[in-house]
């Protein structure tokens, strides 16, 4: 294993001083600092607005920059990061919501993996009973590859957690209810879908070896953001093909079923896509994907009203790439749009 490290031990906490230093906008609070509760988490500089609603992630390690490259202006109050691919505790996360509520509540956005569904449901528990603090949960589930895998009941949360966190943090900026934020953060929700193949295994610091074995000439179809297997196995196949794969999993799904009208037209579909690495793809390999994605979907009748393109989840140095689209209209694209400023999302500021 050669990686850019001091010890396997020390990751989390180097990376944590790492983005400190990189990234003056953002505040690290380590446990037992200043009401760090059992373990660290990253809150914006700046307080809360009074009367705005606070949005909370978190979740393991190694899928950067989600979720502390997600803390600013227009997304994130506050992320709560667990050790490599092990879930935050509840007292992490009780301690951010006491950090940046500013009294009118705050929205846990969590992705469907069972240890961040326990801890986050009974740190919403202690927050409510203990603290006061008006809780709202968004479960996150947008993965179309399998169903209750080795991490989760149901489906896992993957790509749309970064939709997510932007639509409903664009909403919480512009003062609106905690009723507001939480219906817009399930809709998004409920318009995206999730599709992720893999080249390579990621590997683990503590582990220091591939999570599993995947031979040279074949790919994981559907693979999960912690190693997980997905669907199948089958020989390596070309962006065009990979990006079929993805796509007749996604479209599948109703939520993008178009329905026809009088004139015996359809409904226009739009949506935003995001083609994410997961941590170890050049990002020339994916635009091509990107490229054989936007091409499809001109020819499936979708129209790609916005799109990125990079790694925004990934799963350590994993060779891969993930797609995700979300069925948009014109609020949730003007919520889109709305400024943000991240270390890893920034536009309109």
């Amino acid at each position: 294993m050669k990686k850019f490290l001091n010890t396997p031990e020390s990751v989390l906490a180097d990376t944590l001083a790492g983005l400190a230093a990189a990234h003056p906008s953002l505040r690290v609070v380590t446990a037992g600092e200043g009401g760090g509760g059992d373990g660290p988490f990253v809150t914006r500089a700046s307080r809360t607005k009074p009367g705005k609603v606070a949005l909370i992630s978190g979740g393991g390690s190694g899928h950067e920059p989600l979720h502390s490259g997600f803390v600013g202006q227009g997304m994130l109050d506050a992320a709560c990061p667990g050790e490599v691919f092990t879930s935050p505790v509840p007292g992490q996360m009780l301690a951010a919501a006491q950090a940046v509520d500013s009294g009118a509540g705050v929205v846990f956005v969590v992705k469907n993996y069972t240890g961040d569904v326990l801890n986050f449901r009974m740190a919403a528990e202690l927050a409510t009973e203990d603290a006061g603090i008006r809780v709202e949960t968004v479960l996150v589930d947008d993965d179309v590859a399998v169903r209750d895998s080795t991490w989760t009941a149901g489906r896992r949360g993957t790509g749309a957690t970064v939709l997510v966190e932007k639509i409903a943090g664009a909403l919480a900026e512009r003062g609106a209810g905690i009723g507001s934020v939480a219906d817009v953060a399930r809709r998004v929700n409920a318009n995206s879908r999730s599709f992720a193949v893999a080249l390579t295994a990621c590997t683990t610091p503590a582990n220091g070896k591939p999570g599993f074995q995947l031979p040279d000439d074949e790919m994981e179809i559907g693979v999960g953001i912690h190693g997980e297997p997905g669907r199948s196995r089958q020989k390596l196949a070309s962006a065009r093909e990979v990006a079929t794969l993805a796509l007749d999993a996604i479209l599948a799904e109703p939520v993008f079923d178009r329905t026809g009208d009088e004139s015996g037209g359809s409904e226009p579909c739009e949506v935003i896509a995001m083609v994410s690495g997961l941590g170890g793809t050049p990002l020339s390999e994916l635009y091509i994907l990107f490229g054989e994605v936007a091409e499809q979907l001109d020819a499936r009748g979708v129209t790609i009203a916005r799109n990125l393109v990079g790694d925004y989840v990934t799963s350590l140095d994993m060779a891969g790439a993930m797609v995700t689209l979300c069925r948009a209209d014109d609020e949730l694209l003007d919520l889109w749009d709305a400024p943000v400023n991240t270390p890893a999302l920034r536009w309109g500021v």
